[in-house]
């Protein structure tokens, strides 16, 4: 179930019962639900459909912030920009970035707004994220259904209809990701480390997340 966000005065916007900081309980912005379906639609908006709620990308994928909210308020009656800087704010995989913006605060008069704001991964639409080299771990993981194993095995992963290959930090994460394809997922291993010292670029793209254009299959290992 997906977790309720709140705003704490002094510190912000935070998921959960507890404020993080102070523990208090803070003032409530969205249901899990709500929560669910503004982020679903914000995701799909920054990364496969900009034109179809008057979105205009750079092209490195930035909006004004703005723009987006006013998109989202003509979607949800009760959505606005502190309901999707809440959303962007406590995002558990860092699904967004967001330059620029005003201080969260939990009093209306103190929404906030202004900057830019994308999706920092999962593009269908033509960007080109310009992404800063940060460290790779030596293993990653892809999750996925078993149909599609043997396809892996001659093929490797592709991106498919996405512009880059998603791979997971985590084997937990991995799961989760296949999970959404198959009730029994399976994983295969990736060999980040011998793909770098092949030429081959990985990076970290939102937290635990990580893109490449293309993984052969000798840099893979389907797991038990």
């Amino acid at each position: 179930m997906t977790a309720t966000i709140r705003a704490c005065d002094e510190h912000g916007f935070f998921d959960g019962e507890t404020c993080p900081a102070c523990g208090g309980r803070g003032e409530t912005v969205l249901s899990g639900e709500r929560r669910r379906r503004l982020s679903k639609f914000a995701s799909g908006a920054l990364r496969h459909f900009p034109d179809d709620v008057g979105l205009s990308l750079d092209d490195a994928g930035w909006t004004a912030f703005d723009d987006l909210a006013e998109a989202v308020a003509g979607k949800y009656d009760w959505g606005g920009s502190r309901e999707l800087a809440g959303v962007i704010e406590t995002d558990p995989k860092g699904r967004f970035e967001w330059t620029g913006g005003a201080a969260a605060g939990s009093d209306d008069s103190q929404a906030p707004a202004g900057g830019r704001v994308r999706a920092a991964y999962g593009h269908s639409v033509d960007v080109d994220l310009d992404a800063a080299d940060t460290p790779v771990p030596d293993t990653l993981y892809h999750g996925t259904a078993p149909r599609n194993v043997d396809a892996i095995r001659e093929e490797g992963l592709r991106p498919m209809s996405r512009q880059k290959v998603h791979l997971s930090g985590t084997l937990a994460e991995a799961r989760e990701v296949g999970s959404r394809h198959a009730d029994d997922p399976i994983v295969f291993a990736v060999d980040a480390a011998a793909m770098e010292r092949d030429g081959r670029r990985v990076v970290e793209r939102g937290r635990a997340t990580y893109t490449t254009d293309r993984v052969p299959p000798a840099y893979l290992e389907l797991l038990d």
